[in-house]
């Protein structure tokens, strides 16, 4: 019979890449919490409207990669290709903000979009998405780019590089949009197909294209920064104040446009040197109106995420295993092992990882597997001790070994490994 295998672009996580994650998501918590963040967890699917309206409906992500179908009430529905449509949602369903004017929210979870997979890019992937509503500040600004940088460095990437470059606003883009199309204009011909189509629906998405006859056209187009009003030229240029202030090196990047239409002012990525072509590992940035055209209050917001699979693919790949097995059970005999079963099921009741082997095999086979469940300790005994009510605690590391009664040997291995 033929095996059944994971769908393309979809992986499994395996348990050494799972203990990555876990690490991750720990410094994840602990990070946005001293920022006063707080978590919030959205369903994985939504009404498709909400991305057609936040995204988009010309953009990449809506036009080719959405994951979409009507359910058995024709209602189109989305398997959630980003969060922060999802959270803006939940933002304005449950009116987030009566109940504090500045609301910060993160998030972890699965996303879903269909686009070629390639190294770190997967069609389900795994995103830290991170939120602030309330606030148009370009302190907030600076603080969410510096938390970011914070993160990155704290979980051991090296060597980033963080780019920004500012989107403009209502009142100055549409004006850069038309010098963008006035430049391309006479030159469609030598476009890709895509750009020749995002010219009349999206000029702005022909920064991001990939394609090399694309870009090296564009390499000549207006910039954006020419084109700031004196709102948005003052706003970048006290963030670019503020992080400096804070230490962050940075560049500017005039052609980042970033993927999602609702992008305004300030943009951001950082990228890797780990992960060749594609080089993002994190990237967000303001969204004023968002919020608003969403059908909730007129407030401003910025943002970020971080691809986890990106990410974890930076990570050095030489790593200890961090798990910890505390105690590992060996006996020898019928006594023995009934002994040992009610001991590990104690131990693990008692919070202390503890595992033993039901084959009853061999002392060696026994210690041999505690050594590769990298275990501290290793509890000796067989049906002789249980008659001598000793057993013998073995350290696996310093291979140092002490009797102890079989009176309170519950309590007294606990202690042991507590006092560690």
């Amino acid at each position: 019979m033929e095996k059944i295998t994971a769908i393309r672009g979809f992986k499994d996580i395996l348990p050494e890449n799972a203990r990555r994650f876990w690490e991750v998501e720990s410094i994840a918590r602990q990070v946005f919490n001293s920022f006063g963040f707080q978590e919030i967890r959205t369903p994985i699917m939504e009404k498709t409207e909400l991305f057609k309206r936040s995204i988009g409906e010309t953009t990449d992500i809506v036009e080719k990669e959405m994951y979409t179908f009507a359910d058995r009430d024709n209602e189109f529905l989305t398997l959630r290709p980003e969060a922060t449509a999802s959270v803006i949602r939940a933002y304005i369903e449950h009116n987030m903000s009566a109940a504090e004017q500045i609301t910060k929210l993160f998030t972890i979870g699965p996303m879903f979009r269909r686009e070629r997979p390639q190294k770190g890019r997967f069609r389900q992937f795994n995103q830290i998405d991170v939120e602030l509503f309330g606030e148009d500040k370009p302190q907030s600004d600076a603080e969410i780019i510096f938390m970011l940088m914070h993160f990155l460095t704290s979980v051991g990437l090296k060597d980033l590089q963080l780019e920004i470059n500012s989107l403009g606003c209502a009142s100055c883009r549409p004006v850069f949009s038309k010098a963008v199309i006035n430049f391309l204009k006479g030159s469609e011909k030598n476009l890709c197909p895509d750009c020749q189509r995002r010219i009349n629906t999206n000029p702005l998405r022909v920064f991001d294209c990939k394609v090399e006859s694309c870009a090296s056209i564009i390499a000549n187009a207006p910039r954006i920064l020419d084109f700031l009003c004196s709102d948005c030229e003052t706003h970048f240029s006290q963030v670019q104040s503020f992080l400096k202030d804070l230490r962050i090196s940075f560049a500017i990047n005039p052609r980042m446009v970033r993927g999602l239409d609702y992008y305004t002012k300030t943009a951001f990525e950082v990228k890797s040197t780990a992960l060749g072509a594609q080089n993002a590992v994190a990237g967000g940035g303001r969204y004023n109106g968002l919020v608003s055209s969403l059908g909730g209050p007129e407030v401003a917001g910025i943002g970020f995420a971080v691809g986890f699979e990106r990410l974890i693919t930076c990570l050095p790949e030489e790593r200890e295993n961090n798990f910890k097995n505390y105690l590992f059970v060996a006996a020898l005999g019928v006594k023995a092992q009934k002994l040992a079963f009610g001991l590990t099921n104690e131990l693990r009741r008692a919070g202390i990882s503890a595992e033993m082997d039901y084959a009853d095999k061999s002392l060696k086979s026994q210690l041999k597997r505690a050594d590769k469940l990298n275990s501290s300790f290793a509890l000796i005994f067989g049906d002789k001790e249980i008659d001598e009510k000793q057993v013998l605690l073995r350290n696996m590391k310093t291979k140092e070994q002490q009797t102890m009664p079989l009176d309170d040997l519950l309590k007294s291995i606990i202690k042991i490994i507590k006092e560690r």
